[in-house]
Order: structure tokens, then C-alpha cells, then sequence
């Protein structure tokens, strides 16, 4: 799976640099890699926001679930479009 990525530049003062590189080739990681793995390790026992739903979405939830039987399966969305 091929996951989107987007380049972050940071600017750090000259000996905060020098210690990332000496803590990287310690693992004989380049500067980026060791950054990438302190983030994912910093977020890694972060949960995934959840928010809860609206009294208008779960009336609409459930009417959606009580016409069930009405719906159809799409297998080709632009070809269901155009038969409208």
C-alpha cells in the first residue's frame, strides 16, 4: 500500500543538529529516518480521535438501517450515474 508522504524543512539550532546526527549514526540511520521513528514513537500510543455523533445523524443512522431492504449495491458508480 502506497502511503501518501509530504516533506516537512525544520530549522534547528546548530548543536540540537549535531546531536541528531550523532544519535542517527549511532544507529547508522540518516537524520531524516531517525527524526521519522522519534515522531512515530512519540504518537504511537495516541489514540484516533472519536467524536460523538449527533442526535440528527443517529435518527438518520437508523432510518437508513430500518430501509435497508430498499437498498441497492453499486458495483460501478459513474455506470449507475449515468442510468439515472
Amino acid at each position: 500500500m502506497i502511503t501518501p508522504q509530504s516533506q516537512v524543512k525544520v530549522n534547528l539550532p546548530l548543536p540540537l543538529k549535531e546531536f541528531l546526527e550523532s544519535r542517527a549514526n549511532r544507529f547508522g540511520m540518516p537524520i531524516s529516518v531517525y527524526v521519522k521513528h522519534l515522531i512515530l514513537k512519540d504518537v504511537e500510543s495516541m489514540e484516533y480521535p472519536t467524536y460523538q455523533a449527533s442526535r440528527l445523524t443517529i435518527e438518520r443512522a437508523k432510518e437508513a438501517l430500518k430501509n435497508e431492504s430498499e437498498s441497492v449495491a453499486v458495483d460501478n458508480i459513474d455506470e449507475f450515474f449515468e442510468k439515472l
